[in-house]
């Protein structure tokens, strides 16, 4: 079989929150789809793994942000690829309290859906949860919805390793020791930083070396620090 088939079924973006007691967390979801009209039903789905798993059972409440098409990568990042265990990721978003007390993602962000719980599916490694709107906002008609196929071929993105499209990465050659660049993995998403190419989206020319990088780079894809990088042997 083909993986990249999967890619083929069109997919959005979306920030996925909630909170149970003190505790607030979200994570980035490609599954986010409109199941009824009367009441309005939206599923989402969930990795069993991820905190936010356990705090949408608790609370019975999550909020759907729909990303806007040239959002931040360092957004995707801290909502992606890091876990609310180990940081507060809406320390550095804007976000709203919804009328059920739940945070609800504005920024960077075209529209939002609060939900509240009705059913649940365990599927295997994610749980399908399906939640009945309650509220919903449009924050700006004109932005175009992020889409995963823009987040692929345009911004280069890549599935966290819980998302349902995650591809483990193929292993890597070994740099040719007579090569004149050498590339740097990203520990913690994979990214690979090529001297030979640069890196377009922060405006470091091809060429550049990774020593030579600016002490406040970091991944395009993760938002993680250089000290994150290891060379690739």
């Amino acid at each position: 079989m083909n993986p990249k088939a999967y890619y083929k079924l069109t997919y959005g973006l979306y920030i996925i929150s909630s909170k149970s007691g003190d505790k607030m967390n979200g994570y980035i979801a490609n599954t986010a789809f409109q199941i009824t009209a009367e009441p309005p039903q939206i599923a989402i789905s969930c990795h069993k793994d991820n905190l936010s798993s356990s705090i949408i059972k608790d609370s019975g409440l999550f909020a759907i942000s729909v990303l806007k098409q040239d959002v931040a990568t360092k957004l995707i990042g801290t909502f992606g690829f890091k876990s609310g265990k180990n940081i507060d990721k809406f320390d550095s978003v804007d976000y709203k309290t919804g009328s059920t007390g739940i945070p609800i993602v504005t920024t960077d962000c075209v529209a939002w859906f609060e939900c509240k719980l009705v059913q649940t599916v365990d599927v295997g490694s994610h749980i399908l949860f399906i939640g009945e709107v309650v509220d919903n906002s449009l924050l700006d008609e004109n932005q175009e919805p992020l889409t995963y196929t823009w987040y692929q071929t345009v911004k280069n993105g890549k599935a966290p390793k819980n998302s349902p499209t995650y591809q483990k990465p193929k292993e890597l050659k070994e740099t040719d020791s007579k090569s004149e660049f050498k590339k740097y993995e990203c520990i913690v998403c994979n990214h690979i930083y090529d001297e030979a190419e640069g890196d377009a989206e922060t405006g470091i020319p091809p060429g550049t070396r990774f020593e030579d990088l600016p002490d406040d780079w970091v991944c395009p894809t993760c938002g993680a620090e250089k000290a994150d990088f290891e060379e690739v042997k």
